[in-house]
Formats: structure tokens, C-alpha cells, sequence
């Protein structure tokens, strides 16, 4: 598994806005761009998309702008009780926070 994984970026994500949801703090926008997981727009766009869709997330949207170019608004972005459950019941998240785990323990600072 790759720090820039689906499952990955997908679980650092849910779990960034599990914490914020428990301490009752507003998410930072920029701990959610695409620059902070250093991952290429489309593919930052693709990840929030799939995560909206399968209401894991809810505040977030997506719309065209002239060109066909796709623009991204979070309004109050939070993580869903569905993302909450696949956060902690499914393998694949559950793969993914060992890979983090892992790779904090080789470079301290992730």
C-alpha cells in the first residue's frame, strides 16, 4: 500500500473529520486539499467525489464552471454516521491505518 492510495488518502480524510466532529472543532480546508496529501487535483476530486456519493461526507459541493472545469465548495464539511462505520468496520480502512501507523513510526512528522 502507497501513502497515496485510495484507501489511504480516503481513511486520513474520514479520520481528520471523525476528530473534528468529537472535539466539536470546524475542519481546516487546507488539511483537505490536494496539496496536503500531495496528490494531483483530479485524482483529490475523484477521492471527495466517490466519498460524497457513497454519503460518507456530506458539505461538500461539486459544480462545473464555464469550460467544464469542476469547482469544489465545503460548507460545513462533516463526516456521515455511514462514514463513521466504514472508518472503523472495513478491511480496507482497516489496512490502510496500519500502512499509517507503519509509515509515522519510518517518518516521524506524517
Amino acid at each position: 500500500m502507497a501513502k497515496n492510495d485510495y484507501h489511504v488518502i480516503a481513511y486520513r480524510i474520514l479520520a481528520y473529520l471523525y476528530a473534528c466532529l468529537k472535539s466539536g472543532a470546524t475542519p481546516d480546508k487546507s488539511e483537505l486539499s490536494p496539496e496536503r496529501f500531495g496528490i494531483e487535483p483530479k485524482y483529490w476530486l475523484y477521492i471527495i467525489e466517490n466519498l460524497q456519493a457513497q454519503e460518507y461526507i456530506s458539505g461538500v459541493y461539486i459544480g462545473r464552471l464555464l469550460g467544464g472545469m469542476p469547482s469544489v465548495k465545503m460548507d460545513n464539511i462533516t463526516i456521515t454516521p455511514s462514514g463513521i462505520e466504514y472508518l472503523q468496520s472495513n478491511s480496507a480502512m482497516e489496512k490502510a491505518k496500519d500502512f499509517l501507523k507503519t509509515l509515522k513510526e519510518i517518518i516521524p512528522g506524517l
